[in-house]
């Protein structure tokens, strides 16, 4: 119990009862919990979805943009803009690019970021919400997998600098992340389609297959941006297919 609740704590600002004797390690086993909390953010952006179609479908899609930056605190969608700002200035100059994503100030490149990932929730939101009740559970399916894709990431593709990534090396067995993959893809196969479930896994994929090609490893700001990308390319995905 007290990994799930430093894991809420961790990826929400949901309230739970505040753990602060936690050692690191049994901070870095409580991601094991991650798409559990996935499909609690999940369930509030079905229910913010759910109240907001009394009134209008655009209402609705509203309201799932703002649960979903409010209750995650915004924390990947930071993290997002910071590595855009980053591979926008450093041009493959590492040093350069490390510097940038420390730097706290939000540049050109993580605006556009910003505005792309909120517009495209926004509408893709909207679509679903206006198409059909069942397209709902991609809401409570795409947070999970995009938390299973921190995992991922994390387990397999080494820190990119000294302090930029070893905290989120997290201290999961490798059949953890099997046993959640294994889970999401059977439920969203039963809700959603065989072929959402394939594109789930896809995403998550590219995301390591691109940080490993374009910078060869992770850090929490690619961690959040990856969360923030396959969130987005999951519900394009299902508009478009």
């Amino acid at each position: 119990m007290r990994g799930l609740i430093l894991a809420v704590q961790f990826l929400t600002r949901l309230p739970t009862p505040q753990l602060t004797d936690f050692r690191q390690e049994e901070f870095s086993r409580s991601a094991a919990w991650f798409p559990l909390v996935g499909m609690i953010i999940g369930l509030l952006l079905m229910i913010a979805a759910w109240l907001g179609m009394h009134a209008d479908y655009r209402i609705a899609a509203l309201l799932v943009v703002l649960v979903w930056a409010g209750v995650t605190g915004a924390l990947h969608l930071d993290g997002a803009a910071d590595l855009a700002d980053a591979l926008g200035a450093s041009h493959r100059d590492a040093e350069r690019f490390m510097g940038v994503l420390k730097d706290p100030h939000i540049g050109t490149f993580g605006v556009v970021i910003l505005i792309s990932l909120i517009l495209t929730k926004f509408v893709t939101a909207a679509w679903l919400i206006q198409s059909s009740d069942t397209s709902l559970w991609t809401l409570l399916l795409i947070p999970a997998w995009a938390r299973l894709g921190s995992m991922y990431w994390s387990q397999s593709l080494k820190p990119l600098a000294p302090g930029s990534g070893e905290q989120f090396s997290w201290q999961i067995a490798e059949n953890t992340i099997w046993l959640w993959g294994a889970g999401l893809l059977l439920l969203s196969w039963l809700t959603v389609s065989l072929l959402f479930a394939l594109t789930a896994i896809a995403t998550l994929l590219l995301w390591r297959a691109f940080l490993q090609w374009r910078l060869g490893g992770m850090s929490g700001d690619c961690l959040g941006a990856g969360i923030e990308y396959c969130e987005c390319a999951m519900l394009l995905a299902v508009c478009l297919l």
